[in-house]
């Protein structure tokens, strides 16, 4: 009787480790979809693989909105989570303090109306730039930039309700990260709009990884494996290779486009500004 008692504590114990293990080998993410979401995804499991081989990455059963994605990172059901920098999130998480996308996120041309181009034709300073409205998400840390610089900014929570506000006429133009206006205007043939021809706006900003606050060892092995990713070449050549990211650079014509910088005070004094090799130079390519 005894005997049967300790091998069944034997192997409550083992199936308790088992179960452990598992779940320490899983990364919970939100639920995500679209091209340039996959491209993260494909960084942050390209990253793991260096660190951490065994673990797998599986998606929340629902796609989450901003707030309540931070909520479930702060439970601890979500465990990573990212988006563009801002004081709030540099506050409330721990930061993997390396760009995603090697900054790209603060190079941006505009999707507009299609009879609208003439209006931009003119636009070659900043202050040209603030005779006009532009479009943002209200909670997006870009939408801050865009305001501190003085440049008019319109705001809506939902994401998708820009192309119509943009295409109602409610405002003039939505800034896009270079590699994201083409798929979104591909992907809305109803609507009448297009990219913008000969402008780029360009501020230092970056989209990074974010842990719980306590979940020093997550963000250690994201770290360490993003390192890893750099150090060897892997990563620039994921990023590289992306044809997102390929059509993104051989359309955007660099060379072609009027260059209006803005600061972007709300840049963490960490930030690693001094690693050329984390960051996109449009001049070099």
């Amino acid at each position: 009787m005894l005997q049967r008692k300790w091998i069944t504590m034997l192997l409550i114990t083992c199936n308790l480790l088992i179960t452990a293990q598992v779940k320490s080998s899983e990364i919970v993410i939100n639920n995500v979809s679209g091209e340039k979401e996959t491209l993260v995804v494909d960084i942050l499991k390209l990253i793991l693989s260096k660190s951490d081989p065994q673990v797998t990455i599986r998606q929340y059963p629902e796609a989450l909105p901003t707030s309540r994605l931070e909520d479930e990172v702060k439970l601890g059901n979500i465990d990573v989570m990212w988006a563009g920098i801002n004081n709030h999130l540099d506050e409330s998480f721990m930061t993997v303090r390396i760009p995603i996308l090697k900054g790209l996120l603060g190079h941006r041309i505009f999707i507009i109306r299609k009879d609208q181009q003439s209006k931009f034709n003119n636009v070659k300073t900043l202050d040209d730039l603030k005779k006009l409205n532009a479009g943002q998400g209200t909670q997006w840390g870009d939408t801050a930039i865009l305001k501190a610089a003085s440049v008019p900014v319109i705001t809506t929570l939902k994401y998708p309700n820009l192309f119509y506000m943009l295409e109602g006429g409610r405002f003039d133009y939505f800034p896009r990260a270079i590699h994201e206006p083409w798929s979104e205007v591909a992907s809305r043939p109803e609507l009448n709009l297009t990219v913008e021809k000969n402008i780029m706006l360009v501020y230092p900003f970056a989209m990074y990884f974010f842990v719980e606050k306590n979940n020093q060892a997550l963000h250690e092995k994201l770290t360490q494996g993003f390192e890893m990713a750099i150090a060897d070449g892997s990563f620039d050549e994921l990023f590289f290779s992306n044809q997102q990211i390929k059509d993104a650079l051989s359309k955007t014509h660099f060379k072609n486009r009027i260059i209006i910088k803005i600061p972007n005070g709300a840049m963490h004094p960490d930030t690693p500004i001094d690693r050329p090799e984390l960051w996109l130079d449009p001049t070099s390519l």
